[in-house]
């Protein structure tokens, strides 16, 4: 049968590849993501690059049970190691941590010659992300949030920058939250953040019954500057 069932995460990602695209899914897994596109009508080609040998061959066994081996390369290596300058147009990487995702990016720098969009879904630590972007020449165009199974996930796109216009106001506040995500302020987006506001704060009060040391002062700072944003954030809803 040729149909993917995509999650709703994945479905949010696929949501935001501009049709006509050639892309490229790091870390694949079974490589839904790309036979999702391409039986759609979404994408013109792609790869699904997968570095573990498991996922490597599930990913070529259903590309192959949909019929689409001339449509989908499936490549096994590292990150954009996969790849070739100039090859796709859109990237997209899911399902991983934040700090892998930006080291990935970071390493096949090289890669990104010819790709105008960045299409991100970090399960942690989408704040390196954003930092990564802002540092690297990208521009944030359009994040979501959203629930599934209970989990809260983050999606995030990126275009490449062509003029220097990158100065953000409020950088730490938004760089840990979200430029768009803070204006929507959804349930999935309040939720997670009062979630983390709370836990905070359990930390804020065992650091206060700790012995005052710099380190642990700057910590302190940190925390309730965190908490604010937070607070700031969600004091309308």
């Amino acid at each position: 049968m040729n149909e993917v069932q995509l999650s709703a995460r994945l479905r949010k990602v696929a949501s935001y590849v501009p049709k006509g695209s050639r892309v490229a899914d790091i870390g694949s897994d079974h490589a839904y993501l790309p036979c999702y596109l391409c039986l759609q009508g979404i994408a013109s080609a792609a790869i699904a690059g997968e570095v573990n040998e498991g996922p490597f061959q599930s990913a070529r066994q259903q590309v192959a049970k949909v019929g689409l081996e001339k449509s989908i390369a499936v490549r096994k290596g590292n990150g954009l190691a996969v790849l070739e300058p100039g090859e796709v147009d859109v990237i997209t990487i899911a399902g991983m941590g934040g700090t892998l995702i930006t080291t990935i990016l970071a390493e096949g720098k090289d890669k990104l010659e010819g790709v105008s969009r960045l299409i991100l879904q970090p399960n942690v630590h989408a704040k390196a992300i954003r930092e990564w972007l802002l540092e690297s020449g990208w521009k944030l165009v359009a994040e979501d949030i959203l629930e599934e199974d209970e989990k809260i996930y983050e999606v995030l796109v990126a275009e490449k920058i062509t003029d220097s216009t990158t100065s953000i106001a409020n950088k730490e506040k938004l760089l840990l939250l979200g430029p768009f995500l803070i204006k929507e302020k959804n349930q999935a987006f309040q939720k997670k953040w009062m979630m983390e506001k709370e836990n905070w704060k359990k930390v804020l009060a065992q650091l206060d019954k700790a012995q005052s040391t710099p380190e642990l002062e700057e910590k302190r700072d940190e925390l309730k500057r965190k908490i604010q944003y937070v607070e700031e954030a969600l004091k309308n809803e």
